[in-house]
């Protein structure tokens, strides 16, 4: 036993001696050798102070050591430690990186576009010819035929005094309809539709043109034949030419 209490003095003094000089600098000292149940009362320090080595100590200090309180703590004291729940919350997913963009298409898919626009301007100049082109003349001064074969479909429609249509006409309004038809507008009067048109000899007439006496008008067939609508009571005819000396009219 006197062997055993000598080896813990020893291991307490050298440890003793570490923490005295770290704790004469601030004038507390803690009593952080290890005690017996049993030690001393707080009231007794030359006993605590005797296990220190003095010598070792500056003057100052060993003034320090001698006239700082010793701190005792109950052997049954409890630390109460407070715990509080931490949280943790997961750093976020990172974003997925973008999509590389599309690479340009070859020069090549440019080829077609350098057709096309070669094709619009072959089609713009191609338009100033078409424009320049004359339009057609009305169909009545360019064929007389068209008239006639017109005229000949209203063969047989009753006379109407006053009538322009396939319903009934009269001599004036059968001429008016028929030019209709080719896009020659002529009033509805057989002396009206006379100065409409420029008076031609009998041997430069041909079909189509217009055979005018007064107070009657009928359409000139060829080969001596007109197409009429006469007087009251009677239909529209293919007929010879009976009137002396018409005057002929081409209208166009």
């Amino acid at each position: 036993m006197t062997s055993l209490s000598r080896s813990a003095a020893s291991g307490v003094s050298t440890v003793a001696r570490r923490s005295a000089v770290v704790a004469a600098s601030s004038g507390l000292l803690f009593s952080v050798f290890a005690a017996p149940a049993n030690a001393a009362p707080a009231s007794d320090q030359s006993k605590s102070v005797g296990s220190v080595d003095l010598d070792a100590l500056t003057a100052q200090a060993r003034e320090a050591l001698a006239t700082s309180p010793a701190v005792t703590v109950a052997a049954d004291a409890v630390l109460p430690i407070e715990q509080a729940t931490v949280a943790v919350t997961p750093a976020p997913e990172p974003e997925p990186e973008p999509e590389p963009a599309p690479a340009p298409a070859p020069a090549a898919a440019a080829a077609p576009e350098r057709t096309t626009a070669a094709a619009s301007r072959s089609v713009e100049r191609a338009q100033p010819a078409a424009q320049a082109a004359p339009a057609a003349a009305p169909a009545a001064a360019a064929s007389g035929s068209a008239v006639v074969d017109i005229a000949m479909k209203y063969v047989g429609v009753p006379y109407v005094y006053g009538g322009s249509s396939p319903s009934g006409f009269d001599c004036s309004g059968l001429v008016k309809y028929v030019y209709a038809q080719l896009g020659v507008s002529l009033p509805h009067q057989s002396g009206a539709q006379r100065d409409a048109g420029t008076p031609v000899s009998a041997s430069e007439a041909r079909p189509g043109d217009l055979i005018w006496t007064p107070g009657h008008i009928a359409i000139y067939a060829g080969n001596g034949m007109q197409i009429e609508a006469t007087t009251p009571g009677s239909t529209v005819k293919h007929s010879k030419i009976w009137q002396d000396n018409p005057t002929f009219i081409r209208v166009g």
